[in-house]
């Protein structure tokens, strides 16, 4: 979608956050769960997420061990939220010898791409440790339903925030259009 400003400015002009659809000339678009499913490949039949979210220090703590086998110290964490070089270095840490440690060296990179990527906020630095109970047990994070939560975040805030999903957003709706006749041009 590279040399679509254009197209982008003018959804993003088209985009009404009350009702969390775009306004065009020929229809009213929204995102739907089918397009996360399709644009991130998520699935959405599977078990809720579920869970929760607390600031406690020991709750941070029992997760970081459980998920990466390391303490945080006093500077790698402040309340829920857990410094992000830190975790890279938890990563580096391992051998990648056993198939535990494979996985200690996986959950790193799941971590951070759902603290930055699929459930975004406004720190570069620090994640939040809401995520770390749903990826204790590495054989569960598959068979949860990842496309539903993601949805639900993006409908609840403003989707023109998230460049890149939806400059594949506009590539898949077009297509689609274009498929059933949609475009209102002969």
């Amino acid at each position: 979608m590279r040399g679509h400003s254009v197209l982008l400015s003018a959804l993003v002009e088209r985009w009404r956050s009350e009702t969390n659809t775009f306004h065009l000339p020929v229809s009213e678009v929204t995102v739907t769960l089918e397009d996360v499913t399709y644009i991130l490949g998520l699935p959405i039949n599977r078990e809720p997420i579920t869970g929760r979210s607390d600031s406690n220090h020991q709750f941070l703590v029992e997760n970081c061990i459980a998920c990466f086998s390391w303490k945080p110290g006093p500077q790698d964490h402040v309340l829920e939220k857990v410094n992000v070089a830190w975790v890279w270095r938890c990563r580096n840490t391992e051998p990648c010898d056993t198939q535990e440690s494979v996985e200690r060296y996986i959950r790193p990179h799941i971590f951070c791409v759902l603290g930055t990527v699929v459930f975004p906020n406004k720190s570069t630095t620090s994640l939040n440790s809401k995520f770390l109970p749903l990826l204790r047990n590495f054989h569960r994070i598959s068979a949860y339903s990842w496309g539903q939560s993601v949805w639900h975040t993006y409908t609840d805030r403003c989707v023109v925030h998230h460049d890149t999903t939806i400059k594949r957003w506009m590539a898949h709706s077009y297509c689609n259009m274009q498929e059933r006749g949609d475009m209102g041009v002969a």
